[in-house]
């Protein structure tokens, strides 16, 4: 549903995303990993159009996204959420929630996305008076509510404990089996994308290093040397 082809990402000297190509399947749950400063949120950038690729091809449902704006593409259906928190701290829950909805042309939010996310009860609240998770949490409903093909996720688990990294990942389950949308994931909790994701895509120095199933991936001697090091035998 999403391709990527040859995309590259320059700034000045520096190649920060070289040649990248992949295709992202309906419906899939896909892992993106790498070293810190590999690429990662660059390529999300890149994607959802806050970023101008240097060169190469996207195409979502075989139409091309070249030139188009990042909220043409949400439009289009590529949802994101940010590594730093982008919520609007000054409007509620359900107002975060309505301003994605009247941006992807009105479409109703499942109101089982809310329960399953653990918003119903905070929806009069401004943002900023949630938890950090919580702030997380609506990040991910407020792209939802785009009713989007692909919604990317990056650090969806960072600042969270134990438990409410284990409460997100069934919620994205839900999601998977739900939403009719697929999932682009950025994380370093390895087990967090271990356990989500059916493939994983793996970035060093802007260009992709390996491909495959999570039990692939582990065992790939690159990805071994370039990232997990002693986590392997950890997530294996």
């Amino acid at each position: 549903m999403l391709e990527l082809s040859g995309v590259s990402k320059s700034f000045g000297g520096v190649q920060a995303v070289r040649d990248v190509s992949f295709v992202l399947r309906a419906g899939e749950v896909r892992g993106l990993i790498g070293p810190n400063g590999a690429g990662k949120s660059t390529l999300v950038n890149l994607i959802s159009g806050l970023l101008t690729a240097s060169s190469g091809t996207m195409t979502l449902d075989g139409a091309s996204l070249t030139g188009q704006s990042a909220h043409q593409r949400a439009r289009q259906g590529i949802a994101r959420t940010f590594q730093n928190l982008r919520v609007f701290p000054s409007l509620s829950v359900e107002q975060n929630i309505d301003v994605a909805r009247y941006a992807g042309g009105g479409a109703a939010l499942p109101e089982a996305a809310i329960e399953e996310f653990g918003l119903r009860d905070k929806l009069t609240l401004a943002a900023n008076a949630l938890s950090y998770g919580d702030q997380r949490r609506l990040e991910i409903v407020r792209g939802l509510a785009l009713r989007p093909k692909v919604l990317m996720l990056d650090e969806p688990a960072a600042g969270m404990n134990e438990e409410e990294t284990d409460a997100l990942g069934r919620a994205l389950t839900w999601v998977q089996a739900e939403a009719d949308c697929a999932l682009f994931v950025i994380d370093h909790d390895l087990k967090f994308i271990m356990t989500l994701c059916e493939r994983i895509t793996v970035l060093d120095m802007g260009a992709i290093i390996a491909e495959g199933t999570p039990q692939e991936i582990t065992k790939n001697p690159k990805v071994i040397s370039a990232y997990l090091g002693e986590d392997a035998s950890a997530v294996a």
